[in-house]
């Protein structure tokens, strides 16, 4: 008696459909799986048998042996529980292989025969639809996760007992015995509106403000500098308030990521909707930054995907794990190689710094500052050249003055200034339209060479800067990607020496405390 049930794993955030095959023969009674096997996959033999047990079926003294394919692939995680356990339904002519048919199973099983949620639910769905596959049967609790692919029926089961009930059903031509789960994603994109802090909320700070305002609209990183209580951590946390919303496109795309670290709430959040804001501690570990483990897991980068990074007092951080970003900044992927293979995370995120000038937080004002020059040398070389040189825009937060801490807020509201961010993205989807770039951000060497195009006065301008500023090359291009989002929030098709001088002006702060 043989059987093949579908069902699927996930290798990074992509995953694999994965063939269960189950023969019962007869001979010394045992439980055998094979297939290149995780050791969690390894004990849903025993599961399965007591799951069988608690809900009614008794397993035959007999040979039941279960091969995962394709067996050069490893498999992680729980959700074969349940696969296997209606394969070996279909062995003992509980159910007919036809109704399993077009069908993949995900599912862990608990002793007593429930159907526990499994991590990873929407890129194998995902995969499943892709591969022409109508219908998924899977826990009650990740059918909702599962229903935003759309396109593919959604069964969610509580128990063993329930879906072998299901799947009699459907060769009895009775499918309507548990309704398909479905979701609006139309209705998730209308209740995702939250009220979040407000820019006008902070006194003062104008060029701060004025430098979030260009990094938002070109998804550009940002590292603010100055003394404590300038104000920069309230600044940062205000940044998502500006931001454009997540497309439907990025929205499943962050998703992903967090369904594949078990990070969806399956009952108050199945799709994310907004962009993330993720701000660690700057005691992590380089692992927990970057991702990693036995069995490789998303990191804190791969979780702000489409978000914000947010590093307060980026000095404290070390240097060595600061120096894990260098790759994910310019690649805008993680890559960890293991000896099962090479796993890729993404890591499309804006980096947005604060810190100190020195220990003390007062230089260079000398009437305040306390260190010694060595001090403040070796503060600031905790962060690497370049990682700076991997930074857009640097701006310094002056500290505030009586007045502006008694003045009534009178500064801009993020509903309006979001408004001009949403006009300059707007020109950049204009722009790109037809190819893979999003933001003036994602701008390569020669697609700067295309669309920053200057002018014979800006051509001179730029080449004079260049040689007093000793610009490397991706300093150099970082200053045009920059000024294009500057005319582009002026509305200027073309880049001026003004949104040039303003651009080296975001270059030029970091000089000041080296």
């Amino acid at each position: 008696m043989f059987s093949a049930i579908r069902s699927g794993t996930v290798c990074g955030i992509g995953s694999h459909l994965v063939q269960v095959e189950v023969d019962l023969s007869k001979g010394l009674p045992c439980f055998q799986m094979v297939g290149l096997l995780s050791s969690e996959v390894r004990e849903a033999r025993e599961r399965v048998r007591v799951a069988l047990k608690n809900s009614g079926i008794t397993l035959p003294p007999m040979c039941i042996n279960v091969n995962l394919s394709p067996a050069d692939l490893r498999k992680e995680g729980t959700m074969f529980d349940l696969p296997v356990a209606v394969g070996i339904l279909i062995c003992l002519g509980r159910i007919s292989q036809d109704s399993a048919a077009d069908t993949i199973f995900l599912g862990e099983l608990g002793l007593n025969g429930e159907v526990k949620p499994v991590r990873g639910v929407l890129p194998i769905v995902t995969k499943a639809k892709e591969s022409g596959l109508r219908r998924c049967i899977l826990p009650k609790d990740n059918a909702m996760e599962g229903a935003v692919v759309g396109g593919i029926e959604m069964i969610g089961v509580a128990s063993i007992a329930e879906a072998a009930a299901y799947l009699q059903g459907v060769e009895e031509g009775k499918e309507g015995l548990i309704a398909p789960v479905r979701i609006d994603v139309e209705s998730l994109w209308e209740e995702r509106e939250e009220q979040t802090p407000d820019l006008a909320d902070i006194s003062g700070q104008e060029a701060v403000k004025r430098a979030i305002e260009v990094a938002a609209a070109g998804f550009h990183h940002l590292l603010m500098i100055g003394p404590p209580g300038s104000g920069k951590t309230m600044l940062a946390k205000r940044i998502p308030s500006i931001l454009p919303p997540l497309s439907l496109q990025e929205s499943l795309e962050v998703s992903a990521v967090y369904s594949v670290s078990g990070l969806l709430h399956t009952s108050r959040e199945i799709l994310i909707t907004k962009r993330p804001f993720l701000n660690p501690h700057h005691t992590i570990t380089g692992q927990a930054l970057a991702g990693g483990g036995r069995v490789p897991v998303p990191g804190i980068v791969s979780l702000s995907h489409r978000g914000i990074l947010f590093l307060d007092e980026l000095p404290e951080f070390k240097r060595e794990t600061l120096d894990i970003l260098r790759q994910p900044l310019e690649d805008r992927v993680v890559q960890i190689a293991r000896s099962s293979g090479v796993y890729v995370f993404p890591a499309d995120f804006m980096l947005v710094g604060a810190m100190n000038p020195c220990p003390c937080g007062y230089y260079p004002d000398m009437a305040r500052c306390r260190c010694t020059p060595y001090e403040v040398r070796r503060y600031l070389g905790r962060i690497s050249g370049p990682i700076l040189d991997r930074i857009d825009i640097c701006v310094e937060a002056m500290p505030l003055q009586f007045r502006e801490i008694e003045r009534s807020r009178t500064g801009e509201s993020s509903a309006r200034i979001r408004e001009r961010v949403l006009r300059a993205r707007q020109m950049q989807t204009d722009r790109f339209q037809g190819g893979n770039l999003r933001f003036n951000a994602d701008m390569g060497a020669v697609d700067v060479e295309r669309f920053c195009r200057l002018g014979t006065g800006e051509r001179k301008y730029m080449e004079r800067m260049f040689r007093a500023m000793h610009l490397s090359a991706r300093g150099y291009h970082r200053i045009l990607k920059v000024a294009r989002t500057i005319a582009d929030l002026a509305g200027e098709a073309a880049i001026r020496e003004e949104h040039l001088a303003e651009a080296i002006c975001y270059r030029q702060v970091n000089a000041k405390y080296e």
